[in-house]
Order: structure tokens, then sequence, then C-alpha cells
């Protein structure tokens, strides 16, 4: 069997993005079952809900769903269960510093395959308040506005040159 490569996205967690406030990134395997990966094979995943927490030193993440496997019998895993993240040391240590300062939480961003092992992108992040949520969209819907005039723009442009 041919040895894969490249990239491939299971799931992402578009929520977190406007939920939060990225601080830093990590990538990190995570140690699953046989039917896991299986169903993630499938595209089977939901990390809508799930989190990363520290305890006595590993990282574990939590609320990450994937359902059973189909095709599985009755070693089949618990669609909800905790997984072990799988880090450097010097990495480990680094976020344990920095979760014990206020307001600063793991949260993963996407779930994907690369060279056919299972990765995680991990963010260190602070949560947005209310009115900086606000902000972030108007600034958006600001920048889009901008991008139809100038598209407009350039269209008469055309038009009229020729």
């Amino acid at each position: 069997m041919a040895k894969e490569s490249g990239q491939k996205v299971i799931a992402s967690n578009r929520k977190a993005r406007h939920d939060y406030l990225i601080l830093d990134t990590y990538e990190a395997g995570i140690a699953l079952m046989g039917t896991e990966v299986k169903s993630l094979r499938a595209g089977r995943a939901s990390l809508v809900d799930s989190f990363a927490t520290v305890d006595d030193g590993e990282i574990w993440l939590r609320g990450l769903h994937i359902p059973e496997y189909s095709h599985g019998t009755w070693t089949n895993h618990e669609p909800r269960r905790t997984r072990k993240l799988l880090l450097h040391k010097k990495e480990i240590l680094r976020l344990i510093g920095k979760t014990k300062e206020s307001g600063t939480s793991l949260v993963p961003l996407s779930m994907y395959f690369k060279d056919g092992k299972v990765k995680v992108e991990l963010a260190l992040a602070r949560g947005k308040k209310a009115h900086d949520k606000r902000q972030a969209l108007a600034k958006r819907d600001a920048e889009r506005e901008m991008q139809k005039v100038m598209g407009r723009a350039a269209k008469r442009g055309a038009g009229a040159r020729r």
C-alpha cells in the first residue's frame, strides 16, 4: 500500500476564530484507537464544544466527537472519550506556563491527516468580549463593501476603454 502524502482536512472549528483571539498555534498528534481512525478517514468528526486541558503534565482533548465506525463490532470506541494529545515536553511545559495566566485556554482549530497521521491544530487563545466580536464583524463587512465598490469601478473602467 502506498504511503499517503500531503494534508487533508477532516474537520475545522470555524467558530473558535470568532469567539477567541488566537495568541499562538501548535501542531499536536493525537492518540486514537483503530476504529476512530477509520471513522476519521470517512471524514466524520466534530470539533464543536471541544477544548484541551492540562492534567498531570499531559495535554488532553475533551469533547471531541468522533462517531462510531459503521462497520465496527463490539470493539468500537466511545464517541466523546477523552483523548491524549502528543506534544514535545518543551511545548507541554510552555503551554502549562501560558495556561496558568488568566483568561487563556487551549482550543482545537482543525483536525487533519498529514502524511497519513492524524494531527490537531491547537491554539492558545483568549476569549473575546462581545464588543470585540461586533468590531470584527463591522470591519469584515466594511472590507467586503470596499471590494464590491472596487470591483464595480474596475468593470466600469474596462467597459469605457472599449
